[in-house]
């Protein structure tokens, strides 16, 4: 499904294993407070709850409300371990091993948080989503104009905010399980980081 995108998109400059440039603790945010805030309003707005996997998690989880069951899946066990709102936490480097280890239809929803722009291997990724998140459950992506840009892949650094809309877009189109996605602008105005957001239901 790649073949939508040129070659080379998915290329990083740094290739070195994930696994090593993650394995460093950082306990910190990376966007601002109002775009903080922006995605817990999301995630309430959207009703997300029950049992929730966050995708490429870190020590904090964007709710204004925990949902009642929270599975954190990330790269670095002590910030994972350090998440209040998480349940419990799987380490997982999706771009090694795109596969989520469970079950058809265990969750109500699924969230990724400023993470998508390193996956090199989204449509994978977003075919485990399909499979592991119930019919009608949602998958919300959002992001803003921030990234590690050695991690970050060649074809969302080569194109700009609105793009970067259309690139997530085309992942939930070009992956057979979601309805058309919902593509938003969630914080117009806002002095800081801007927050964009896609989102579409499992089919």
């Amino acid at each position: 499904m790649s073949s939508v995108f040129p070659s080379g998109f998915f290329d990083r400059s740094d290739e070195v294993d994930d696994a090593e440039f993650y394995r460093f603790d950082r306990f910190v945010t990376h966007i601002d407070d109002q775009a903080i805030a922006a995605v817990g309003k999301l995630y309430a707005e959207l009703e997300l709850g029950g049992r929730v996997i966050d995708l490429c998690s870190s020590w904090i989880s964007h709710f204004e409300s925990a949902p009642e069951h929270l599975v954190a899946l990330g790269m670095n066990e002590n910030e994972l371990a350090a998440n209040e709102a998480a349940s419990e936490f799987v380490v997982r480097d999706l771009n090694r091993d795109p596969t989520l280890p469970f079950g058809d239809s265990s969750f109500n929803g699924a969230t990724c948080c400023v993470s998508v722009d390193y996956l090199n291997r989204p449509f994978e990724v977003f075919a485990e989503v399909a499979r592991v998140v119930k019919p009608g459950g949602l998958f919300v992506c959002t992001f803003s104009n921030r990234c590690f840009p050695t991690k970050a892949i060649s074809g969302w650094l080569a194109t700009n905010d609105e793009q970067h809309c259309a690139i997530v877009a085309t992942y939930f189109r070009e992956t057979p399980g979601f309805d058309e996605p919902v593509v938003q602008h969630r914080n117009h105005g806002a002095s800081g980081d801007p927050l964009y957001a896609v989102w579409a239901s499992v089919l």
